[in-house]
């Protein structure tokens, strides 16, 4: 696929589609043409995805799908085919967060986030490679973060899943080259920054403290990113000026850059107004964050307003 096809009439399929990037990708990838397939444990909230896609004249199809299941996400690639045939994208973009020292976050909500961050993206990766192979062409995009090149302390495990789904695409790259198919089947990685999407609501927490980041993208800037990757898939893409300088700096100053993450991850965090410990929506989907766009800006400005006070 190059960069210059058009996305009318592609079959495209992306997981974490009822909020945040996914919600934003599907909706411009309906505007735009493509017969989108939305995948989400929220079927409710990708039901009103798939009314607003078709209410703006594009093609869309809700398959409630929890990815940390490989049958369901089997499910998903033969409700795609069935409704709208051949898949030719599949966008591995769900993923859960736990925010908290590594030792005082529950074991459970660990052994959560490597099911749905990093074998959800495996069960993802292998369905869609299945497909792509067995007819030789189609784009896999997997939403990986900054995170799994710069670790994140208070989101160990996260940054560990980050850092394999990173690794899964340059390996599954080399595969295919071996396999002598790197011209028609391509994997491209998207790194983002930090964005103000729900997320931030959906988090698990034990930090006492409300989730926030410094200096957050807005959702808009990685959604054009994805979007672009269908047709464009670079092997890795971090995204916007403070994505691409943190991959950067840390390939250049590796124990500066660890150094100087940690110590923004822990001021950030102790200037958030104090909460209770939370799993979020690790185990189960919450109803709260149903957008593209969060308000975690919104409310650190308000923190720092009180806490100046």
């Amino acid at each position: 696929m190059s960069g210059n096809d058009d996305l009318r009439g592609k079959t495209i399929v992306i997981t974490g589609a009822s909020s945040g990037f996914g919600r934003g990708t599907a909706v411009a990838l309906g505007a735009k043409g493509a017969r989108v397939v939305l995948a989400a444990r929220r079927g409710d909230v990708l039901g009103k995805v798939v009314e607003e896609i078709r209410a703006a004249g594009g093609s869309a199809l809700a398959v409630p799908t929890d990815v940390s299941d490989p049958e369901a996400v089997e499910h998903l690639a033969a409700a795609a085919e069935e409704r709208f045939g051949p898949i030719d994208v599949w966008i591995n973009n769900a993923a859960v967060g736990v925010m908290g020292l590594f030792w005082e976050v529950p074991l459970a909500d660990h052994a959560r986030l490597v099911d749905v961050d990093l074998k959800g993206m495996i069960y993802g990766a292998h369905v869609a490679l299945r497909c792509f192979t067995s007819r030789g062409r189609g784009v896999l995009i997997n939403v990986s973060s900054v995170a799994g090149e710069v670790p994140l302390a208070y989101q160990s495990t996260y940054s560990a899943v980050k850092a394999g789904i990173t690794s899964l695409g340059r390996s599954l790259n080399e595969e295919l080259r071996l396999a002598g198919l790197s011209d028609a089947i391509e994997v491209g990685t998207i790194l983002p920054w930090a964005a103000d999407t729900p997320w931030w609501d959906h988090v698990g927490n034990y930090t006492g403290h409300a989730p926030r980041m410094t200096a957050m993208d807005d959702p808009d800037l990685i959604v054009d990113a994805i979007v672009d990757a269908c047709t464009n898939p670079g092997r890795e893409q971090p995204v916007g000026p403070k994505g691409r300088a943190a991959h950067a700096s840390h390939r250049l100053f590796r124990e500066l850059t660890e150094r100087l993450s940690g110590k923004l991850s822990e001021s950030e965090i102790s200037n958030g107004a104090g909460v209770p410990d939370t799993a979020g929506a690790i185990h189960e989907p919450v109803a709260a964050g149903t957008a593209v766009h969060g308000d975690t800006r919104e409310r650190m400005v308000q923190e720092d307003a009180e806490r100046r006070s």
